[in-house]
């Protein structure tokens, strides 16, 4: 069983171990230490990366037995070996201040609303806890954040340990362990305290700040996204630096964005309503010149329009009795519809959907109007079987 280093010392960075066997972890090849600072996924929280013996941890997994698997690039050191380990800070911090956050706002969260964890994920971009109630308001979740952020600012001390069972029994748990022997404990002074196994700041400041981006129903419960520690205060630099280009781009303040947007989108929905009547009316023209070309009431063209138009010019073609093809698009294939008044007897669903089927496309619909594609080249072919 592998001497877990950051249970004593989650600052522990540069470690130096024994190599005690060369193994494989789900048919890869792994390093077994006597020792390692370096912590494996579990309990929702990624893994460590960094450097043994000069090569690179790219993942850190634990078997049933309790050893540790370091997956490496690029090689192995030989069994019996002293190694030098260095873990990389800046992924550990993240994943500390991550990891204590959680144990807050979960704590939070239950004063706030009665809500549980059921469980929680720290992944690489985004991380989520899941508690068991379904109805959960923004009220209830804002005053969990405000109570995290509070302890943040008051640097209060977290502590882990392996209380006796005797102790164990007086601890007022958040959660039962998940685990018979060995029960760690983390406790954030006078808040939480909850059995877990990973790395945690060893002061509440260290996780800088907590918020939650959304929630949701999730499973017959809620699921919080949130953000803590070095990720919070990444991400929150990239959407103020977004949100100044976008003030810059509408010319306003940073504030007065959502208004830009706003008045933007009224413009835009005035511009679509334009844009349709004039459709309307280019419809109503193209159908007014293709009225004189009718030949034994049918009318077939090849249209450099939408097929929503299409649709348009058909429906006043057909009013007027006559019975349509008509081919639109760009590129290749053509998307085409047929559509015929409710007096003529021929089936246009089954005419195209055979038609197109022989001539490599496809497309159906129902005895009066059927639409589907076909390749360019056989829009005559089609257009020869319609008329003849």
């Amino acid at each position: 069983m592998t001497q877990r280093l950051y249970w004593e010392d989650a600052l522990l960075f540069e470690f130096e171990a024994r190599v005690e066997a060369l193994a494989s972890w789900q048919g890869s090849p792994s390093v077994i230490l006597d020792r390692t600072a370096f912590y494996p996924e579990a309990g929702g929280q990624m893994a460590d990366h960094g450097q043994l013996a000069g090569l690179m941890v790219h993942d850190v997994q634990v078997d049933e037995q309790g050893r540790i698997h370091h997956l490496l690039e690029g090689g192995a050191p030989e069994v019996g070996a002293r190694v030098m380990g260095q873990i990389d800070a800046q992924r550990r911090r993240e994943h500390m201040a991550l990891h204590t956050g959680q144990h807050m706002l979960s704590h939070a969260i239950l004063d706030a609303a009665r809500a549980s964890t059921v469980s929680s994920r720290l992944g690489e971009r985004v991380s989520t806890l899941d508690v068991d109630v379904a109805e959960l308001s923004r009220d209830a979740i804002d005053e969990a954040v405000a109570r995290v952020n509070a302890l943040v600012d008051e640097d209060r001390p977290v502590r882990a340990s392996f209380p006796s069972p005797e102790v164990l029994a007086s601890l007022p748990l958040r959660r039962k362990p998940k685990v018979q022997d060995g029960i760690r404990v983390v406790e954030v002074e006078g808040f939480d305290v909850t059995p877990c196994g990973g790395t945690h700041a060893t002061h509440t400041s260290q996780v800088q700040g907590l918020f939650v981006l959304s929630h949701a129903r999730y499973k017959g419960g809620t699921r919080l996204t949130f953000l803590a520690g070095p990720r919070l205060r990444r991400v929150f630099v990239e959407r103020a630096l977004a949100l100044d280009t976008l003030a810059t781009r509408f010319t306003c303040a940073p504030e007065d964005v959502d208004k830009a947007v706003d008045n933007l989108d009224a413009e835009l929905k005035q511009t679509r309503a334009s844009l349709g009547a004039a459709r309307l009316e280019l419809a109503s023209s193209y159908a007014d010149t293709l009225v004189s070309e009718a030949v034994d009431g049918r009318v077939t063209a090849e249209l450099d329009l939408s097929i929503g138009e299409a649709r348009a010019i058909s429906r006043k073609l057909v009013a007027q009795g006559l019975t349509v093809l008509l081919a639109c698009g760009a590129g290749e294939r053509l998307g085409v519809l047929v559509s015929r008044p409710e007096a003529e007897g021929m089936d246009v669903g089954r005419f195209l959907r055979e038609s197109a089927k022989a001539l490599g496309g496809g497309g159906g619909g129902r005895p009066h109007h059927a639409e589907g594609s076909i390749p360019r080249a056989a829009y005559a072919q089609l257009r020869e079987r319609f008329l003849g």
